[in-house]
């Protein structure tokens, strides 16, 4: 459902648009009150219009505005309106992970400041109750203080309504091997180290760091 510009959902006046997804439109909007640009996702009428979902998702979103971390993205307010259900997040410059592996791979030392700081998050969203379960290079901002893990609390409530994507199950809910195909965290990182996600085999072997690349645990050059 596209916005104009102008419209308001609550005191939020909507700029212009930014992109869509899977988990809905995002806006850049001002918040009249605050005074403050923020970013406005418009949730799809089939992941919302069940009255049981919507509870179980305002308490989710209570937990995950909790969060205070420098590296995920912050839920400001939820919203509903005419029909329309609407999150209201950290306005953020920059651009996703996704993006940036389509120039290429990064620096290695990129790689591990990444890699550190989304563990960090991952962690802090743990030990709160809190799985992202759609962890993927789309779903991590790239900006000048660093990452930014997006759409915390929204897996749960697309999963009732479609599949998850691929690479967004947890190891352990199926196999607890180490390959970067299974492990969302290691398929991150090593696409932001190979360009892309990863490619061939990995029967046991775990990707590890060594001068010249990444490389899987049986000495194979990681691509």
């Amino acid at each position: 459902m596209a916005i104009l510009s102008g419209k308001r959902l609550g005191p939020y006046e909507i700029l212009s648009a930014i992109g869509a997804g899977g988990m809905g439109e995002v806006y850049r909007a001002r918040d009249t009150r605050l005074e403050r640009t923020v970013a406005v996702k418009i949730l799809p009428d089939h992941l919302s219009d069940r009255a049981e979902l919507r509870e179980r998702f305002e308490r989710e979103a209570r937990t995950v505005a909790s969060l205070n971390h420098p590296h995920i993205c912050t839920l400001y307010d939820i919203g509903h309106q005419d029909g329309t259900d609407f999150l209201v997040m950290e306005h953020l410059e920059g651009e996703t992970l996704a993006e940036r592996l389509k120039k290429g791979p990064l620096p290695l030392e990129q790689v591990l400041q990444y890699a550190i700081e989304i563990a960090d998050a991952l962690d802090k969203a743990h030990r709160k109750g809190i799985t992202h379960r759609d962890l993927k290079p789309g779903n991590i901002m790239l900006t000048k203080s660093g990452t930014k893990l997006l759409d915390f609390g929204l897996a749960k409530l697309r999963q009732e309504a479609a599949p998850a994507t691929p690479l967004s199950q947890l190891p352990t809910a199926k196999r607890r091997d180490h390959c970067a195909g299974d492990d969302p965290r290691h398929a991150a990182i090593h696409g932001a180290g190979a360009g892309g996600r990863p490619r061939g085999r990995c029967a046991h072997g775990h990707f590890r760091v060594r001068r010249g690349g990444l490389r899987d645990g049986h000495g194979e050059e990681g691509v």
